[in-house]
Order: C-alpha cells, then structure tokens, then sequence
C-alpha cells in the first residue's frame, strides 16, 4: 500500500474510530457500570469482530449487497431494531442496590457479533474497502487495511470505556446514573439518524 494512502487511511480510521457511535456509547455506558477492567472483552470483542469486518469486505462481502440488494435492507432493518432494544436496556438498566452485582457486561462473542448489525460499522467497513483498497487489491492490501484499522480502533474504543470508568465515583449517586443511562440511551437512537434518513 503506498504511504500516502495508508496515511490517509490511517486518519480515517483514527476519526471514524474516535467519534461518537453505537459501539462507543455502549462501552462508555459499561465503564460507567461496570469498570474498566470488566469491559475488556467488550472493547476486545469490538477489535476483533471489526477487524474481521473490514477483511471479508475487502473479501467481496460488498459485492453480495449489488447481487442482492434486499440484504441490506435486511441487514438495516436487524440493526435497527437490534438498536433500539439496547437503547431500551440501557435506559432502564436499574442502579444496583448496596452490594447487589449491576448486572453483566458485554462480552467478547457479543461485542464481535454485535458488528454486525452495527450501522456505522458497517459504514466504516465499506468506506475503507470502497477508498483505500488499491484497484488491483490483493490479499496483502485487505490485511494490510484490516490490521491498520484493528490496530487504530481498538485504542480509541478504549478511550470511551476509560472515561466512562472515570465516571463511576460521580455516577454513583442512582438518580444521576439514572440521567445518564437515559441519555445515552437516547444518543444511542440519535445514531440511527443517518440510517433512517438516508
């Protein structure tokens, strides 16, 4: 890949990364409940399941779409409602009582699945297929991409369940976590915009 494109994917894949998404949402929300360190599947869940998103697009994955364009239709429609029932979780998840667990957190399977009814993953994953990949393409170029992207997303999905871990002593009080779910919860349906719209 020459340098300059593997420069311009590498921003791409910092902003598209770091910016407010369902999957940053979700680990912000988790670090908040849970900690930091019982969000690391999560967070490694995303990487991995990511990665091997960008990879088998680069693969043909995308050529299925204009084959049979009522897959993404499909897929659209799954990722919608799978959306709004975690937005729903989210926001009636109840502050634990004293010495009561808060529930269980995403883990690994979950997260990496959870690409795949993910809108702007899959979004991320085609973009980068459709701009970065040479025109000749090759398998080294598709996991070259795919890597580039792993290695830059899982730092700054990270970022989103560390902060939310920084969040827990001044979300400890159950009306102000209360405040919080809900309004992530709904940032977690305002994602859904641009798939609704567009």
């Amino acid at each position: 890949m020459p340098s300059d494109l593997l420069a311009a994917l590498m921003l791409y894949a910092f902003v598209s990364s770091i910016t407010p998404g369902p999957n940053n949402l979700m680990l912000l929300a988790s670090g908040v409940n849970f900690g930091f360190r019982r969000t690391l599947p999560h967070m490694l869940g995303i990487g991995a399941g990511f990665t091997l998103m960008v990879a088998l697009t680069g693969w043909g994955l995308a050529g299925l779409f204009a084959l049979w364009p009522p897959l993404h239709l499909v897929l659209t429609l799954a990722s919608v409602a799978y959306l709004l029932w975690l937005a729903w979780k989210i926001a009636h998840a109840a502050p634990p009582a004293p010495g009561e667990a808060a529930g269980r957190p995403f883990g690994f399977w979950q997260a990496a699945g959870f690409q795949w009814v993910n809108p702007k993953a899959w979004s991320m994953a085609l973009t980068a297929s459709t701009l970065y990949l040479p025109p000749a393409g090759g398998n080294a170029a598709i996991l070259a991409l795919a890597l580039v992207f792993g290695a830059i997303n899982l730092p700054c999905v990270s970022t989103w369940a560390a902060m939310g871990s920084l969040l827990r002593g001044w979300l400890a009080d159950a009306r102000r976590l209360r405040l919080f779910n809900g309004a992530m919860a709904v940032l977690l349906v305002a994602t859904l915009w641009p798939v609704i719209r567009g």
